[in-house]
């Protein structure tokens, strides 16, 4: 069995310059390509994962979530993300469900406890037993309870992180709105075909960050972040790309690279 992790992003899946605005025809049409890639290889297993877009992104830049909660009002914030965050991962089991795939959500609000910004507590076992039954493991973008921070955001990469470790996925794929990753964002004239630890010390790079609201970081934390996993895990590839064109997130699934491969 060859397991993939992978992401559809919030800028993907909603309008994230129009808060609490889901992109529903996208949505679906993701949800098919994902079908029609499980029913093409018997051998794949996946763990799905989405950003919050437009819904978590806009409360939480309100209220500063992922720096910290402490006091009544950040604590109702904290709430309110929650329930923004949930009504979008709702709208996104709904459409996998309608495209006939078996998804079982794992709420990580529920799951998993951070100290400092980071997973410091999570049992995966239902996520794997979840797999060894043939199901769709869903999680996404959300609010956590820390240890030092009082409450924080985990972006759905912070949790793609923690996980790689546990379950040791062959590839990663990060599905969102631009082609890439441009070497010299705003402009986006020079899409880098691939990134290695050694390459990105080296090269210019204007990574640039992403329209509408994203509290955890946008373009650049994603390929730092992302780095810093296949220097963990040599073997890994992982791979940024447009899900807007349509067929690349079934040919991405299929094994093709419609993007910047990351890899060491």
């Amino acid at each position: 069995m060859s397991l993939t992790f992978l992401k559809l992003g919030g800028s993907l899946i909603t309008d994230k310059t129009r808060p609490y605005t889901v992109r529903a025809d996208k949505l679906a049409a993701l949800a098919a390509e994902i079908a029609v890639a499980l029913k093409a290889d018997a051998g794949l297993q996946l763990v799905l994962g989405h950003g919050s877009g437009s819904f978590g992104h806009a409360a939480a830049s309100k209220y500063g979530t992922r720096k910290g909660v402490s006091g009544q009002e950040a604590w109702h914030g904290f709430a309110e993300v929650w329930f923004q965050a949930s009504m979008l991962n709702r709208l996104v089991v709904e459409a996998l469900h309608q495209a006939g795939l078996p998804v079982v959500n794992f709420s990580p609000a529920a799951s998993v406890t951070a100290r400092a910004g980071k997973v410091s507590v999570w049992d995966t076992r239902q996520i794997q037993a979840a797999l060894g039954n043939g199901l769709l493991p869903l999680i996404h973008g959300d609010v956590i309870f820390d240890e030092v921070l009082g409450g924080t955001i985990l972006s759905t990469e912070d949790l793609f992180e923690y996980l790689a470790g546990q379950l040791q996925p062959r590839r990663v794929l990060l599905a969102g709105m631009e082609s890439g990753v441009w070497a010299d964002f705003p402009q986006r004239t020079r899409l880098l075909d691939e990134i290695t630890p050694a390459s990105f010390s080296k090269q210019s790079v204007m990574l640039g960050g992403t329209a509408g609201a994203d509290v955890t970081g946008g373009m650049q934390s994603k390929v730092t972040g992302m780095l810093a996993l296949v220097e963990q895990a040599r073997d890994l590839e992982i791979l940024i790309f447009s899900g807007e064109q349509q067929g690349n997130v079934q040919r991405a699934l299929g094994g093709e690279n419609p993007g910047t491969r990351l890899h060491c």
